[in-house]
C-alpha cells in the first residue's frame, strides 16, 4: 500500500502495509519486562459469585481486569506531566501521530560504574535539525530486552548534556530502549529528563518521550516514518505503539 505523506513541507513515499513494529507488548505473565521495583502486571478474568469472566470456562465472552503501571510494564510514552507538580495529561499533550525519524545504534561509554549516553556519542550520530524524532538504539541489543527485570540493574542512561544537545537540535520526540532516560537511583534529579523538556524554566510541552522500546536487529540505523500511537489516557503517561515506516 504506496503512500504518499507530507512532513516538514516535503513529500515521502512509503508502503504502509509494511509496518515495523518497535513496541513491547504487556503480557499478564512474568515474560513481560518490569522496572521500578514492580511484580509483573496481571491479567485476569472478572469473577462475580459463580460468574468467570472466561469462555473456556462457561462464559460467552472474555472479560478481563487488567492491573499495570504504563511506566514499569512496557513500552510508554510520556509527557513532562509525568515530572511536573501542574497535571498534564499525554492524551491532550500529543495531538499529531506522524514525523519524519531518525534510528541510531549507541554503545553507552562506561563512567565508573555507570553506562552513559554521552553527549559526544550523540554528536557522532545526529546533526542539529537532522529530525523532528531520534529512536535510540543500545549496544549490544539482545531479545532478553523483551522481558528482563530491569530492577536494581543500574541501567544505561542519557547524561544531562546529552539531553540538552537533543533539545537544542529540535528533537522533539525522544524513543529509547530503556526504563528511563535517567540513572535508575539518581535521588531523584531526573536531569535528562528535566533537560530534554526544558522543565521548569521554558517548558516543552509538545515535546515526549517513550521508553522500553525495543528494535530488532534486522531493523537498520537511518530515517523512517514514525507513528507513535497513544492509547486515550487522561495520565502523565500511556502505553504506547510506535511503528516505523520505511521511505521508498
Amino acid at each position: 500500500m504506496k503512500t504518499s505523506i507530507e512532513l516538514n513541507r516535503k513529500t515521502y513515499e512509503t508502503d504502509l502495509s509494511k509496518p515495523l513494529d518497535i513496541s513491547i507488548g504487556l503480557r499478564g505473565d512474568e515474560k513481560n519486562p518490569v522496572a521500578w521495583y514492580l511484580d509483573a502486571p496481571k491479567i485476569n478474568p472478572v469473577k462475580d459469585g459463580d460468574f468467570i469472566g472466561k469462555v473456556s470456562e462457561g462464559a460467552s465472552v472474555n472479560f478481563n481486569n487488567i492491573q499495570f503501571n504504563p511506566h514499569a510494564h512496557g513500552t510508554h510514552t510520556e509527557c513532562v506531566g509525568h515530572i511536573s507538580r501542574e497535571f498534564y495529561s499525554i492524551n491532550q499533550t500529543l495531538k499529531t501521530f506522524f514525523f519524519f525519524a531518525k534510528l541510531i545504534s549507541v554503545e553507552p561509554e562506561t563512567k565508573g560504574e555507570d553506562k552513559v549516553i554521552s553527549e559526544a556519542i550523540l554528536k557522532e550520530k545526529i546533526q542539529p535539525n537532522a529530525t523532528e524524532a531520534l529512536i535510540i538504539r543500545t549496544l549490544p541489543n539482545f531479545r532478553e530486552k523483551q522481558t528482563k527485570k530491569y530492577s536494581h540493574t543500574n541501567w544505561p542512561y542519557l547524561s544531562e548534556e546529552a539531553a540538552v544537545y537533543l533539545r537544542n537540535s529540535g528533537i522533539k520526540h525522544l524513543l529509547i530502549d530503556l526504563p528511563s532516560v535517567d540513572k535508575e537511583k539518581d535521588g531523584g534529579k531526573l536531569l535528562a529528563h528535566k533537560a530534554f523538556w526544558n522543565y521548569p524554566k521554558n517548558t516543552r510541552f509538545d515535546a515526549t518521550i517513550t521508553e522500553l522500546v525495543y528494535v530488532p536487529n534486522s531493523i537498520e540505523d537511518g530515517n523512517y516514518l514514525l507513528n507513535l500511537q497513544i492509547a486515550s489516557f487522561e495520565n502523565d503517561a500511556s502505553p504506547s505503539k510506535p511503528v516505523l515506516y520505511k521511505f521508498l
